[in-house]
Order: structure tokens, then sequence, then C-alpha cells
């Protein structure tokens, strides 16, 4: 899991770079200062869902598999709000303020940025509704800790991700 964080985040600094390199160079509009607003409430969601899995996992390292559930399926709600408000967020920039990822330069490095981060809260959300899956038939237990727990360092790591993400997007360059 670690070789695969380090992977997914040479990535993620190309995406960041990129948008950085690029945010106001668009010679026609919208620009980010135009038609960006802050997701405060579905980052609190997204943040929150680090300290829910973490919760989550330590339960189970306790053998408590009901307080274990509770807290991973809060994980998954959590993390489920978010990509909404992601998709919302997609939703009105298309539709309301014309924005789309062939409009301009920042509308591709938007989108390409936001959108790579959406694909792996969305790989993340599979990964936890299988476990979840699981554990609702039985088959999550105490000897799954260690495997669970690696799980959560995906999950961590998404969410630290989008602490960037956010900062770049939505409060350095806009």
């Amino acid at each position: 899991m670690y070789c695969l964080i380090g992977a997914e985040a040479a990535i993620f600094t190309i995406f960041v770079v990129a948008y950085l390199f690029y945010v106001g160079k668009s010679l026609s509009g919208p620009t980010a200062k135009e038609v960006l607003r802050a997701p405060i409430f579905f980052t609190i969601c997204l943040l929150s869902s680090s300290l829910t899995v973490h919760l989550a996992v330590r339960e189970l390292a306790r053998g408590k598999t009901n307080a274990f559930a509770r807290w991973w399926l809060l994980t998954l709600a959590l993390g489920a709000i978010f990509l909404f408000g992601t998709v919302s967020e997609w939703r009105r920039l298309i539709f309301n303020e014309g924005l789309t990822i062939s409009t301009n330069l920042f509308g591709t490095t938007y989108y390409s940025l936001v959108g790579l981060h959406a694909f792996h809260v969305t790989v993340g959300l599979i990964a936890l509704a299988i476990v979840a899956v699981l554990g609702f038939f039985g088959r999550i237990g105490t000897e799954n800790g260690e495997r669970v727990a690696v799980l959560s360092l995906y999950w961590h790591f998404v969410d630290a991700v989008w602490v960037v993400v956010f900062t770049v997007v939505y409060v350095i360059a806009v």
C-alpha cells in the first residue's frame, strides 16, 4: 500500500503542478474566481471520514465488530456525501456556468485534477463497500484487522490529497 500511495502521490503532484502552472493563463472565461465556490461542508464530511475510518479500525482491533460496522458505514456515507458534492459542483459548473473540460485551460486542469481525486474517492468507496458487505455476512473479524487497516491507509491518503487539492484549487489559485 505504501508503494501504491507513493506512486499515486507522484501522479497527484504532476496534476497539481500542471494546475498551478496553467491557472490564470486562459484567454477566455470563465475563470476560477468567477465560478468556484469552496465546498466547505463536503470537505468537512470527507475529512471527518478519516476519523471515522480510524475509529472503525480501532474497534475491529478490539473485537467490537458491531461498533466497527457502524463506524465503517459512517465512513462510507461521509465519502458518498463528498462525492455527491463533487458531482453537484460539476453539474452547476457545466450547466449553469458553461465550464467544461474543453472550455479553456482552467476547465481542462480543474476537471483533470478534481476528477482524478473523485476517481480515487470512488475507488475507495467501492473498497469500503466491499468490506461493508463482507462484514454484513460475518466475514470480517479481528483476524482481518491488518487488511482493514491497510485499506484505511488508502482512505487517509485520499483525504490528505483533498487537503492539497482544496488548498490549491479553492484557496491559492482563486
